[in-house]
């Protein structure tokens, strides 16, 4: 059960499709209407669907009859139905071919949704963002259509972190921040989502958060809105409302929440819980606005992620809260005599309890054993110092004919370890370092701004959205640094702007060519900072240093790293 509340996708969950907003988009149904406009042969069919007209009630469809160990395609096995609904079913399933847990949903190729299921999976597709649950494969065959996606059994869903308590002010942050990033870069693409609920936000283990279901779980309920981007950004100020206060921002309670009492409107949610984050409260109200208003006043509306994820990163970044150790122990208080106060009385002798031990025969204890062991070297000592005498008397009768020793030569200069002596090493040339990047480079032109000892001007990469690590794109970007020869290298000294963690990575000695990728370089040390002392185990010699960025620090709206001033000494 704990892996289907992590991995499953929230398709059967009905208690969040009251509307996001005080005034709701009116959400229609993809193809229903039509169907039931069509003319049914069977008399009985005609009648009850003439009820459900007059009741708005959607026609219900058959869940095609699947089974555990069913196959489609040869390939993905059907392990466990987690959804049965409205005409289509959900599964945890395993792809034989990889050898991987799956998620599965399938309906009848005939079902009124199919055609805008199979359209929004294939779009999602195309989108290839690790802030979502990828679609893998989207397919119609022998009378299904289905939608194989990502299963992640080491995510938890944000219906169960509420369920422990609203959360600190930085894992809020986190929140909005990367959900409203992700939704934005989404919306760019022309792809909605429309049921942004708690259960479609999972946290991985490593803090990030991923969104699944875009643009699929709408199309699997009809789900449609005239303002799309206005209604996924209100979802994620209903989330981040939720975050701080535990509380739904709405009347009516959803996903394991309370709803805020009725008759009282939309309260900030300072106002709804003590120590909430005041500049978070100011960007939840600012996202839930209602046709244009908004409880802020300082502040106008959000009414896209963009703008959102835009008012996020202009407001001070929220660090992590320290570490707390606890203290230790106090000392186990003992009373003394004096305490007891009996200083100066005679006190009484207890009774032995123990048999009292004889001393050992003379030299048999520590001490006699230790004299033992004295006099005995004192002995060796005396019978060796004659012995020594004896033999420089009988030598000394033979030196007169021996030749004096030769000094021993010092040993060859080249074979001494090379060591450090701080001289500055000249810089021949530079160049940018981007082996897994895609658009030629990272901004070559100003490369020499890195070495060229003014800390003025830099160097910077380009920036990347959503993660620290290249925006997970790539495992990092550098500098390679020509020395024009093969020199002694001893420490590299690099200024940046903002905490950045950096490699240093060297050819061998005998490596002449201009290298080409990361494997023609040796890793010697790494360090984090802003100012970084990259100093290898022992001087080295070397022709070509790269400088290797691997984590990011914020500049501006994404991450960026910046170098002032790199200086080589021997």
């Amino acid at each position: 059960m704990a892996e289907r509340s992590t991995a499953a996708v929230d398709v059967a969950d009905n208690s969040g499709d009251d509307p996001l907003t005080a005034k709701a988009e009116k959400a229609a149904t993809d193809g229903v209407a039509e169907a039931q406009k069509k003319a049914v042969p069977a008399a009985e069919a005609t009648e009850s669907k003439a009820v459900e007209r007059q009741n708005g009630e959607q026609p219900s469809i058959t869940a095609p009859e699947l089974h555990s160990g069913h196959k489609l395609a040869r390939r993905y096995r059907l392990e466990e139905c987690v959804t049965r609904l409205d005409g289509f079913s959900s599964w945890r399933a395993v792809d034989e071919k990889l050898r991987r847990a799956v998620g599965v949903h399938i309906l009848p190729a005939d079902h009124a949704r199919a055609r805008s299921v199979l359209a929004a999976a294939r779009s999602a597709a195309l989108l290839g963002d690790p802030r979502f649950v990828q679609v893998l494969d989207a397919v119609e065959e022998n009378d299904l259509v289905y939608v194989v996606h990502e299963w992640l059994p080491d995510s938890t869903e944000l219906t169960a972190l509420l369920a422990a308590g609203p959360m600190e002010p930085h894992d809020a942050y986190q929140l909005v921040t990367q959900v409203s990033g992700a939704m934005a870069a989404a919306h760019r693409e022309g792809l909605s989502h429309l049921r942004l609920t708690p259960s479609a936000v999972l946290r991985s283990s490593t803090g990030q958060y991923r969104i699944r279901g875009l643009a699929v779980n709408a199309a699997l309920r009809g789900i449609s809105a005239e303002r799309p981007q206005r209604t996924d950004t209100e979802a994620i100020g209903a989330l981040l409302y939720a975050a701080l206060t535990q509380r739904w921002p709405y009347e009516n309670d959803a996903y394991g929440l309370s709803g805020l009492p009725k008759g009282v409107g939309l309260l900030p949610p300072d106002q709804v819980r003590a120590g909430v984050h005041r500049g978070l409260s100011e960007i939840a109200m600012r996202a839930l606005a209602n046709d244009g208003a908004t409880a802020s006043r300082q502040e106008p509306p959000c009414t896209t992620p963009d703008e959102l994820a835009k008012a996020v990163a202009a407001m001070p970044r929220i660090r992590p809260p320290e570490p707390e150790f606890p203290l230790p122990a106090p000392p186990e208080y003992q009373r003394t005599t004096y305490q007891q106060g009996t200083y100066g009385r005679p006190q009484p002798h207890p009774a032995a309890t123990q048999q009292i031990v004889t001393p050992p025969p003379p030299l048999q204890s520590r001490t006699g054993k230790a004299l033992k062991w004295a006099v005995s070297a004192l002995l060796i000592a005396a019978l060796g110092l004659g012995s020594w005498q004896i033999a420089d008397r009988l030598l000394n009768q033979s030196k007169a004919n021996e030749t004096p020793p030769t000094q021993q030569l010092p040993p060859d200069e080249d074979n001494k370890e090379p060591k450090a002596d701080g001289k500055p090493v000249a810089i021949a040339d530079a160049r940018d370092f981007d082996p897994q990047g895609s658009d030629g480079g990272e901004n070559p032109q100003d490369i020499k701004n890195a070495y060229d000892n003014d800390p003025s001007t830099s160097w910077t990469t380009s920036s990347y959205k959503g993660y620290s690590k290249f925006g997970n794109l790539k495992d990092g970007v550098g500098i390679i640094l020509d020395l024009g020869k093969v020199q002694q290298v001893g420490k590299v000294e690099v200024s940046f702007n903002g905490v950045t963690s950096v490699e240093l990575r060297t050819t061998p000695e005998n490596f002449s060519s201009q290298p080409s990728q990361l494997g023609d370089f040796t890793q010697q040390t790494a360090s984090q900072g802003a100012q970084v002392d990259l100093v290898p185990g022992k001087p080295l010699k070397t022709r070509y240093v790269l400088v290797w960025l691997t984590d990011l620090p914020s500049g501006g709206d994404g991450y960026r790293g910046e170098i002032s001033n790199i200086k080589i000494t021997s």
